[in-house]
């Protein structure tokens, strides 16, 4: 079972990332470990040569991995990427974009993940993502501080 649920993870993206919310997901799937997002076609997503954009297939896979990390850990805003990597496979249609992602491996401080990314009704992914995200400490952990060189 998701520690966040659909609904809980679109308020929190909606109002806490305003780009997200400018793109306007839609949740498909929220379990443990794993998450499906849609992002609806839309005419300014497209570069030249008539292509979804890197950045709109990158924006979503990062969403994509920040859903699957919050399904594990709960609502903790602070995760965030510390690395994400994409190969581009494809050129993805001028249609929704449907990222799918699961957790890898998931530790006390970071979670590493991976993304695959489809045009709508096609079967094979226009795009393969691996992510890393930062798990801030909890309150309850202290914190090392190293000190001043």
């Amino acid at each position: 079972m998701a520690r966040i649920s659909q609904a809980e993870f679109e308020q929190l993206a909606h109002e806490h990332v305003p780009f997200v919310g400018m793109l306007g997901i839609q949740v498909e799937s929220l379990e443990a470990g794993r998450a499906s997002i849609r992002i609806p076609f839309r005419e300014d997503f497209i570069r030249p040569g008539g292509t979804v954009s890197g950045p709109v297939q990158m924006a979503l896979a990062d969403i994509v991995m920040y859903a699957v990390v919050l399904s594990l850990i709960g609502r903790v805003e602070l995760a965030v990427t510390t690395n994400l990597t994409c190969n581009f496979l494809r050129r993805p249609k001028p249609v929704d974009l449907i990222g799918r992602g699961q957790i890898l491996k998931l530790g006390k401080r970071l979670a590493v993940g991976e993304v695959l990314l489809y045009s709508e009704g096609e079967p094979e992914p226009v795009a393969h993502v691996t992510c890393t995200y930062s798990i801030p400490p909890t309150a309850q952990e202290p914190v090392a501080i190293l000190p001043s060189p």
